[in-house]
């Protein structure tokens, strides 16, 4: 079996003819250091932490850094002149109303992540090949151009076709350009796969968002093969594992990124145990942050990986959150094949479901779910007590709303067929949450 292409990039980044775990622990060692150097240079916002670790494992007594504390001192946090700055991602910090988080990007950085993306992508996009990009697109070194620059680079084209696009775009597109692999998020994949068809779709990356284990398997049902999984955050430079060949876990960017696994107490766990991701980003030249608690849960996967490469691994990420989660809902309202996509509003107290579905087939699969195998926080313990139907037409597509009134509130469902295999030009999941 092939070895994981992040073994190569390392090494022609690093300068080093082989990549080693002892390779790995000195040139995390040096670049964590040299962070530290220029935080006391720069009176960064470490910079009252030592200058100077003997040794990794004394990273485990530096205080972690939280996301309201990067949202509170993101200026404070930059290493770099304002001139030198490439890119910015600002982004509005969960149950606060003060300023958002900002993290900032130099073109070296952009450029690290670029070549991150080609070892990645490279492991199953070829040149001559045609990739669909279903990520943002919002201007340069923006996450949808960075991935489409890897892609140019490995002599393949990319199509820039961007996030929140109609079923009946990407139709046309399918059928127009004839792309053999796709990147985006896993969802949204999906919802196209099961509304368009797989079209000529062969391969695909999922990334930016977690993605279910129901959700998973159905996309390769369809597509009759493994998916290629990648991890990264804002945070990290937007790429921080990749797939490789063996499909067990994702190669950390090491070389970029020291992650530790912490439990509740915040007690570094030994690698096989499930706990919170913990990431300081050696390699940012812009912002670098010391152990910043991410959010994610996940593992480090004990062991050399099949691949041959001793670069570690990740398992699969998914965010730390309360029960009745969308992230819950999609594992398992994408168990019924029927459901193509489905939003999610709050009116009062009330939350309303609005679904898109193939086939009249699925209204019944997704009642029997919600009755007799689900349980949504608020749904939990609930029964249905009526529900009525009211028909309406628009252009070529066929509506009609179910009303369930539960003892939790209504839910409301939006069933849709095409009519004479026309395409429509719904878009359902402009936005989703609770």
């Amino acid at each position: 079996m092939k070895r994981t292409n992040i073994d190569e990039m390392i090494c022609k980044q690093e300068g080093i003819a082989e990549v080693t775990r002892e390779a790995l622990n000195k040139i995390q060692l040096a670049k964590l250091n040299a962070v530290l150097k220029r935080e006391k240079e720069r009176e960064g916002f470490y910079r009252n932490l030592p200058e100077k670790l003997e040794n990794l494992d004394a990273l485990k007594t530096f205080p972690f850094t939280t996301e309201s504390e990067l949202a509170k001192n993101s200026g404070r946090m930059l290493l770099c002149s304002q001139g030198e700055v490439q890119r910015v991602i600002s982004e509005q910090t969960s149950g606060t109303t003060g300023a958002g988080k900002r993290v900032f990007y130099t073109e070296r950085d952009c450029e690290h992540t670029i070549e991150l993306f080609m070892a990645g992508l490279g492991e199953f996009i070829y040149p001559g090949s045609t990739t669909m990009v279903a990520m943002p697109f919002s201007g340069p070194f923006s996450l949808g151009e960075l991935i489409a620059e890897a892609i140019r680079r490995i002599g393949a084209k990319p199509l820039l076709t961007g996030t929140g696009r109609t079923y009946g775009e990407l139709k046309t597109i399918l059928e127009k350009e004839q792309p053999d692999t796709y990147v985006g998020m896993p969802v949204a994949l999906l919802s196209m796969l099961r509304m368009c068809g797989k079209g000529s779709i062969k391969r695909a990356l999922v990334s930016g968002d977690a993605c279910p284990e129901t959700v998973m398997n159905a996309i390769e049902k369809i597509l009759e093969t493994q998916l290629w999984p990648h991890y990264g955050s804002r945070e990290m430079g937007l790429g921080g594992a990749i797939c490789c060949a063996a499909h067990d876990g994702m190669h950390m960017r090491e070389n970029h990124c020291i992650m530790e696994i912490i439990d509740e107490k915040g007690n570094v766990l030994p690698d096989g145990e499930w706990g919170e991701l913990v990431i300081t980003t050696i390699g940012m030249e812009a912002q670098p942050l010391i152990r910043y608690r991410t959010g994610d849960c996940t593992r480090i996967i004990p062991g050399r990986c099949i691949c041959g490469s001793e670069v570690k691994r990740l398992d699969f990420v998914k965010r730390i959150s309360q029960p009745g989660t969308i992230r819950e809902m999609d594992d398992v309202l994408f168990q019924i094949p029927e459901l193509v996509d489905y939003s999610v509003r709050i009116t009062e107290d009330k939350k309303e479901i609005t679904a898109l579905l193939t086939s009249d087939k699925g209204m019944e699969s997704l009642r029997n779910v919600l009755t007799d195998g689900y349980h949504i926080s608020e749904l939990q313990k609930s029964r249905m007590e009526r529900y009525s139907l009211i028909f309406c037409k628009t252009r070529d597509t066929l509506l009609y709303r179910i009303i369930w009134t539960t003892t939790t509130g209504i839910i409301c469902m939006l069933h849709h067929l095409t009519s004479q295999g026309k395409n429509t030009g719904l878009s359902i999941r402009t936005v989703r949450y609770f």
